[in-house]
């Protein structure tokens, strides 16, 4: 089973989101709280996989929330489709971010993806926000790219310019299995959670360089 947290600081839609998650016989609903204050301390004591998380509430909001949870995988839904947001929540840790009026059958499927360890935000769509909000990433040079192997990091850039696992193993001429055993190790020694945060690495790492930014 695949435990969610609800946490949305309107009790109507997370009555909403409850019913389409209950019908699943893979999901269930095991918290819920109406603040990122409240959802952080609820984690205290529940064991969840996904949270859904809203960005708008009182007190703490979903982005900073985001910012403290390190075990469960965070989907952001939010009312607003503003590249800020979704950028915002990215950069926080969060693995997918979707507008609240997705069909119920793409929520379902990004809980899915998000609890195997995918990224829902698109490739690509993050490629455009990092190009966009690039100025706003922090200065620092994140961890050191020297533990990956020739191998590894070409999968890297090749992740970060947005190509699926599919693209890539028809490039390298290898099987996709393949792709999945070097992104796994990637994965691991960079200390990030999935595809949007290697995307993310490249930008702050410098390996990728945003196209409105000037060269040298």
């Amino acid at each position: 089973m695949i435990r969610v947290m609800l946490v949305d600081d309107q009790e109507l839609l997370r009555a909403g989101f409850r019913m389409v998650l209950g019908a699943q016989p893979d999901i269930e609903v095991v918290a819920e709280a109406g603040d990122g204050l409240q959802a952080i301390e609820v984690l205290k004591d529940v064991e969840v996989d996904v949270v859904l998380m809203d960005v708008r509430m009182p007190r703490m909001d979903g982005v900073e929330a985001t910012r403290h949870i390190t075990g469960p995988k965070v989907l952001i839904l939010t009312t607003f489709d503003l590249d800020e947001y979704a950028f915002a929540s990215i950069k926080a840790g969060a693995s997918a971010f979707l507008l609240k009026d997705v069909p119920p059958a793409e929520l379902v499927s990004a809980i899915r993806s998000v609890h195997a360890g995918d990224a829902v935000v698109a490739p690509t769509t993050l490629k455009r926000m990092l190009d966009r909000f690039a100025t706003y990433l922090p200065s620092e040079a994140p961890a050191s790219t020297a533990e990956l192997t020739p191998r590894e990091r070409e999968v890297l850039l090749m992740v970060a310019r947005g190509r699926s696992n599919l693209e890539i193993a028809a490039e390298l001429e290898v099987a996709e299995a393949t792709v999945k055993t070097h992104l796994g190790r990637v994965l691991a020694k960079l200390r990030v959670r999935d595809r949007a945060q290697v995307v993310v690495f490249a930008y702050e790492a410098g390996l990728i360089v945003p196209s409105h930014r000037p060269n040298g």
